[in-house]
């Protein structure tokens, strides 16, 4: 038998190691608390409903009587829609306040997708896709109110972290839509799907309403000033480059290359998989799958990495990365092409936090509604561009190039991102 001595030190030592877990525990992950909190709950319900229907979505719209060119010109109309509104979004949410913007934004974007949901032709989504856009003015609120919310040491983390939500969220969704594919075919099963997004973004909109505003001091909501603040805020917008530090432009120079490069084969990435490689619906579905499943493996080490060794190293990585991606799905078959998602997902969690980090560190927060908003009017608009240049591509010169354009459109920002960004030192990080 032992004695009392042994049996209470024994016992002490898993009670310490309890302890120091906890505290570890704390102090990774203790930010995620308030509006942060908030905002990680409501893209739970956002996510895994809007990649339902987005697993087969051109092919609902091929149903519908589009093209290739037609899918290229609806996603090209939203963008354009969203990138008149993403300035005076930034500037409302600077003057006015982030949270307001949010919720209400939240919820006419649901009711939005209604169009989508009882569209009888290809018409019918392109105004639901405009009306989405314009919903868009909250995206630099929402921007804005993440990099108010996280720790200035905790950012790379605090992004991440948001990937991975998304990751996760979204993770069954491609395979729930192959079973709902199976059952009800496709132009019920992208219906039914359209509707649970419109639940979801009902959801998200009420948890949103409990956010707590961080602008100080905000100004009293005025609409007719709103309505004519445009001219101002597309000014003051553009204005603000002069303003912020030099790395910050770089940095949105290289965010609009990266999206046109993106949008010439977003519109026909579905159709090429499923069509020209001859890929089956419910393998596709488990394709998608692994690009969720990857962004989930690697989002919180990819966190610790941008926190622990800079924001620069990553965004040059993932642009490698990209590279490498590309020719497995040009010539993929269904192995190579888990491979590529899964490379492209490690693209994603890299870039999206380690872009909107170092933007963050750069810009003061009195700026950053401002900063966001100019950044999405002009990379959308890049991002429509490329776009619309895809899907013509597509159906009119070769299906392949879309693909084998990103070899060459890679190359400008990996230099820019080598010769031209210089990280902050750590107290001259925004630390607001």
């Amino acid at each position: 038998m032992l004695d009392k001595a042994t049996t209470d030190k024994e016992i002490q030592v898993p009670v310490q190691a309890k302890v120091g877990l906890l505290g570890r525990l704390r102090s990774e992950f203790g930010f995620i608390q308030g509006n942060f909190l908030i905002m990680v709950l409501s893209w739970l319900a956002l996510d895994f409903a809007s990649e339902l229907p987005a697993t087969y979505y051109p092919k609902y719209v091929e149903a519908l009587g589009g093209t290739a060119s037609i899918i290229g010109l609806i996603g090209a109309s939203e963008l354009v829609a969203r990138a008149f509104v993403q300035i005076p979004g930034g500037y409302l949410a600077d003057k006015y306040g982030r949270k307001w913007l949010i919720f209400t934004m939240t919820f006419f974007a649901g009711i939005a997708r209604v169009f989508y949901a009882i569209a009888p032709g290809w018409e019918w989504i392109l105004v639901g896709a405009v009306l989405v856009g314009f919903t868009g003015m909250y995206q630099p609120a929402l921007n804005a109110i993440i990099a108010d919310s996280v720790p200035k040491e905790k950012r790379g983390m605090g992004f991440s972290i948001i990937n991975l939500i998304a990751s996760v969220s979204t993770t069954p969704a491609p395979l729930i839509a192959g079973m709902l594919y199976i059952r009800m075919g496709l132009i019920p099963s992208v219906r039914l799907s359209y509707i649970i997004v419109v639940v979801g973004f009902l959801i998200a909109t009420m948890l949103r309403s409990r956010l707590k505003e961080t602008v100080e001091n905000p100004t009293k909501i005025n609409l007719s000033e709103m309505l004519g603040a445009y001219p101002s805020s597309f000014r003051e917008s553009i204005n603000v480059w002069k303003i912020v530090p030099r790395g910050a432009f770089i940095l949105f120079l290289i965010f609009i290359m990266m999206n046109f490069t993106i949008g010439i084969f977003q519109p026909v990435f579905t159709l090429y998989i499923l069509d020209d490689l001859g890929i089956g619906y419910v393998a596709f579905s488990y394709i998608m799958a692994a690009l969720f499943i990857s962004m989930i493996i690697l989002a919180i080490p990819a966190g610790k990495i941008i926190d622990k060794f800079g924001k620069k190293k990553p965004i040059m990585a993932a642009f490698i990365i990209w590279g490498i991606a590309i020719p497995l799905l040009v010539w993929g078959d269904f192995i190579k092409l888990i491979v590529s998602m899964s490379l492209i997902g490690l693209v994603q969690v890299l870039v999206g936090g380690a872009v909107m980090a170092l933007t963050a560190d750069l810009v003061p927060r009195e700026h950053r509604g401002k900063v966001n908003g100019s950044r999405g009017f002009f990379s959308m608009l890049a991002l429509s561009l490329g776009m619309f240049a895809g899907g013509w591509l597509y159906d009119n010169v070769s299906h392949k190039i879309p693909f084998l354009l990103q070899f060459i459109l890679i190359i400008p920002p990996l230099l820019m991102t080598l010769l031209f960004i210089v990280e902050p030192k750590k107290e001259e990080i925004n630390g607001a």
